[in-house]
C-alpha cells in the first residue's frame, strides 16, 4: 500500500475504501463518456455497515476530479459524516439518491445523468422504443417518473420510489436517466445499456421513419435481459483497467 492510500482514508474500513474507489472510478468514466453536465448530477453508493451511509460527489467539483478520499458522506438526513474536499452535497442530489438508498436495501449504487441523449428519450411521448438489441435488454428493467421540477422537495421521493418500484432503470421525464445496482459496477453497467440504447434512438429517429421489430423477437430478447445486470462481473473489472491504462489517479 502506497503513503498516499494510507493517509487518504484514516478510521475508514477497507471495504468503505474499495466503495470510494469503485463510485470514484464511475465518475471518472461518466466523464470519458461524455455524459458529465458540469458539476451537477450525481453518483451514489452505499457504504457498507449498519448505519446507512452514502458516499456522494463533493459538490462544485468536476466529475474529472473525483477521487476515493474526495467523497462527501453523508447520512439518510443529509448530514454530513464525512466531509471529503468540499464540505458541500448538491440537495437535489441528496433527494434523488437518499431516496432509494432508503427503500430499496440491496442498492448498494444509484447513478443519475443529465446526458443528452437521455434526457431527448425521457421527453419523447413514447419514452424508450425497442429500435435496438440494445434498448430492448433494457425494457423489462425500465421505469419512468414524471418531471415535478428541480428535485429539492423531499416529499418527491415517496412517489420517485413507488415510480421505480424493483426496477433497475428510470427515465426521469424531461430530466435524465437513473440505474441502481448491487454494487458500483452493477449500476454502471445498467447505466451505460441505458444510454447506448438512448443514444441510437435518437440518431436512428434521425434519419427519418424507423423500422421495430416483431412482437416476438422484442419479447425474446425481454426474457434473455433477465441476467442483464451480471454482465457487470465482465464489464467492471475491463473498465477499471481501461482507467489504469489511461493513468487515472481516481483511487487516491
Amino acid at each position: 500500500m502506497s503513503q498516499a492510500t494510507a493517509t487518504a482514508r484514516p478510521q475508514m474500513t477497507e471495504a468503505e475504501w474499495e466503495v470510494r474507489k469503485d463510485l470514484a472510478a464511475a465518475y471518472r468514466l461518466v466523464s470519458l463518456y461524455g455524459w458529465e453536465d458540469l458539476v451537477f448530477t450525481h453518483l451514489s453508493a452505499r457504504v457498507p455497515g449498519p448505519e446507512h451511509h452514502f458516499l456522494i460527489n463533493p459538490y462544485g467539483m468536476l466529475f474529472d476530479e473525483i477521487t476515493a478520499s474526495s467523497l462527501v458522506k453523508v447520512d439518510q438526513d443529509g448530514e454530513i459524516v464525512d466531509p471529503g474536499a468540499t464540505n458541500r452535497v448538491n440537495p437535489a442530489g441528496f433527494t434523488i439518491h437518499s431516496a432509494v438508498h432508503m427503500a430499496r436495501e440491496e442498492a448498494g449504487a444509484v447513478l443519475h445523468l443529465h446526458a443528452a441523449d437521455g434526457v431527448a428519450v425521457s421527453a419523447h411521448k413514447n419514452g424508450l422504443l425497442p429500435l435496438s438489441q440494445t434498448s430492448m435488454l433494457c425494457l423489462d428493467h425500465l421505469s419512468y417518473h414524471d418531471f415535478e421540477g428541480v428535485a429539492l422537495n423531499l416529499d418527491e421521493r415517496e412517489r420517485l420510489v413507488k415510480d421505480l418500484g424493483d426496477k433497475n432503470l428510470m427515465l426521469l421525464r424531461n430530466h435524465g436517466t437513473l440505474s441502481v445496482g448491487k454494487d458500483v459496477g452493477e449500476a454502471f453497467t445498467y447505466m451505460y445499456f441505458l444510454m447506448k440504447g438512448c443514444e441510437i434512438q435518437v440518431r436512428a429517429m434521425a434519419q427519418g421513419e424507423t423500422y421495430q421489430p416483431s412482437a416476438e423477437a422484442i419479447a425474446t430478447t425481454s426474457d434473455q435481459s433477465k441476467s442483464l445486470g451480471m454482465a457487470s462481473k465482465l464489464t467492471w473489472p475491463a473498465l477499471l483497467r481501461k482507467l489504469e491504462r489511461a493513468g487515472s489517479d481516481y483511487a487516491r
